[in-house]
């Protein structure tokens, strides 16, 4: 009974590992999980800056190690800052503020999370040079749609103009820089935190659009 206790735990903690929580529990009892609408929410992208010539001149467990480095400092920021990891890609990290549980502070908690992934990153190697890796970063906030995908391995995933957005602000980003949207500025402009424009840019598939560099909390 003891043993039977202690592997429930451990399939439980996998389990909540890869699904909120209240999501893993309606799914533990067979229960359909509805997909939700959340009206306001900030979400994060990262990748690494040249990480297709990184691979292409290591061996492959040297890019594991990397990644492995590099993810294990992101997930200890997710605890601390209360934002919830979505998924990787490769090199690129993605999390969200304000889903599953709506939250006002969504916008803060994911940029002080970013604030901390640009010092996470110096203490990861690039096995190229041996220096540091840079990361890019980009931020929006807006509406999702969010739901459970598939059966085999279920996934939490967002859905709408929003993702794409923010990964727009990652892909249109500068390396070792926080890259905000104006609707994610306006959440963060009176919340002490230091912020400087960069201007008008042109956004693949959105045009021009006004954005800004998160600098510190002050």
């Amino acid at each position: 009974s003891k043993h039977l206790e202690e592997e429930k735990k451990k399939t439980e903690a996998l389990l909540y590992a890869m699904l909120p929580q209240h999501v893993a529990n309606q799914l533990k009892e067979g229960k359909r999980v509805e997909a939700g609408e959340f009206q306001e929410c900030t979400i994060l992208f990262s990748d690494v800056v040249t990480f297709t010539n990184i691979c292409a001149q290591c061996e492959p467990i040297q890019i594991v190690l990397m990644l492995n480095s590099m993810y294990l400092r992101f997930d200890r920021l997710t605890t601390v800052h209360d934002v919830y990891k979505v998924e990787t890609i490769g090199d690129a990290y993605m999390v969200v503020g304000g889903v599953p549980v709506p939250v006002p502070t969504h916008a803060e908690r994911v940029a002080n999370f970013a604030l901390g992934m640009i010092m996470a990153a110096k203490g990861v190697q690039n096995p190229v040079s041996g220096n540091p890796i840079q990361i890019r970063v980009g931020i929006h906030t807006g509406p999702v749609l969010a739901g459970v995908v598939g059966e085999k391995m279920p996934r939490y995933c967002l859905f709408g103009d929003t993702v794409n957005i923010a990964s727009r602000m990652e892909s249109h980003g500068v390396p070792s820089k926080i890259h905000l949207s104006s609707s994610a500025y306006q959440c963060l402009k009176y919340k002490n935190f230091e912020i400087t424009e960069r201007g008008e840019i042109e956004v693949k598939g959105k045009g021009k659009m006004h954005t800004y560099f998160l600098i510190r909390n002050k």
